[in-house]
């Protein structure tokens, strides 16, 4: 069985925006991605609430800075077939970094970990597919408007950023905007349904690239 780690932040851990509460297992969009592909795959979720690509955030109880920690977690799980990150939302917070183009070279960074991995045992180095989390909206959530103040036009940024970087370190790609979208509950999180719909568009993808 082919194995596929997935590693992103709140979005990948399953964060309710009206609960404030972790969705249900049956609708996050890792076990969405693993119910689509019909059992023919096991996907590791490896979701971490405020995880950024590869920036210190002292805030959070642990290490929230994905380059420093992805090491760790490719040993953990390996062998694994295909890598799928989706991070870049956090790095937007002002008090993190603030920027698009910054959450590009994180991802660039996370790229060159997974291949550069000690990939002991003469295990084959993973694929690696980049998705792209769905924008900010607007919300009337006074911490979270405060929390990623002014930033909605830099998530609109990382689909066309991504999208070059998957291109020039021939990864596959995924615009997670395409079939989700952020609640106004908190204008950053999924919903249940949006959610799902992340790990239900990710099966072709998948499937393509493990050659299922």
């Amino acid at each position: 069985m082919k194995t596929v780690l997935a590693f992103g932040d709140s979005l990948t851990w399953g964060y309710d925006p009206e609960s404030g509460r972790r969705h249900l297992s049956e609708n996050r969009w890792p076990v969405a991605l693993a119910d689509a592909l019909g059992g023919r795959v096991e996907v590791i979720g490896e979701g971490l609430n405020g995880r950024t690509t590869a920036f210190d955030d002292h805030l959070g109880g642990s290490d929230r800075n994905g380059a420093r920690t992805l090491p760790m977690v490719l040993d953990t799980h390996k062998p694994i077939d295909l890598v799928v990150i989706m991070l870049g939302t956090n790095d937007l917070k002002p008090s993190v970094h603030g920027l698009a183009f910054t959450a590009r070279q994180g991802i660039e960074k996370l790229v060159s970990l997974v291949r550069n991995h000690d990939w002991s045992f003469e295990m084959e180095t993973p694929a690696v597919l980049i998705v792209a989390p769905p924008p900010f909206c607007e919300t009337a959530n006074p911490d979270y408007a405060a929390m990623f103040a002014g930033k909605i036009s830099e998530s609109r940024m990382l689909g066309s950023m991504y999208a070059d970087v998957a291109d020039d370190l021939e990864c596959g790609f995924f615009d997670a905007s395409t079939v989700a979208s952020t609640s106004p509950v908190d204008g950053i999180h999924l919903d249940a349904e949006n959610t799902r719909a992340i790990g239900k568009a990710l099966a072709p993808v998948v499937s393509l690239m493990l050659g299922l």
